[in-house]
């Protein structure tokens, strides 16, 4: 096999649901071939680069297989290998989005003088509840 529609790569590698889906984002420009923008006809071959982005989620691998059929997720997993960077980049990402859910921002920089004061406080406020509980047992 010489190479295979880059639709057709990526719903048999998983990445979609469907063939029009797939379709569907290669139009859209969320799929990217060595760094270029492609059609879905075009013919991906072994070793090119793919930047596949779904949502705010950004996806970069490494074409290892061919396939046109779609197999099961152990099997669709060997046709790529996800770049280091990128696995670390989406790590990066899941974890901040965990925190902003929990209510916590990954401050921008140093703290100012109302921020120092305001640690200040809930440190002496925490050193307090620490002493009212030692009295009471």
């Amino acid at each position: 096999m010489s190479g295979t529609r880059v639709d057709r790569w990526l719903w048999a590698a998983r990445f979609f649901k469907t063939r029009s889906m797939a379709k569907a984002a290669v139009e859209g420009g969320k799929v990217h071939v060595d760094d270029q923008r492609t059609k879905p006809a075009k013919e991906l071959r072994i070793g090119q680069v793919l930047t596949i982005r779904k949502g705010i989620q950004l996806q970069t691998v490494v074409v290892d297989a061919l396939s046109e059929h779609r197999g099961s997720a152990t099997v669709a997993q060997t046709l790529y290998t996800e770049t280091a960077e990128s696995i670390e980049l989406r790590e990066i990402s899941v974890s901040r989005r965990r925190m902003e859910r929990a209510g916590l921002t990954v401050p921008s920089g140093r703290p100012n003088k109302k921020d120092r004061r305001a640690l200040s406080q809930l440190k002496s406020l925490d050193q307090g509840w620490e002493s009212h509980e030692s009295d009471q047992t």
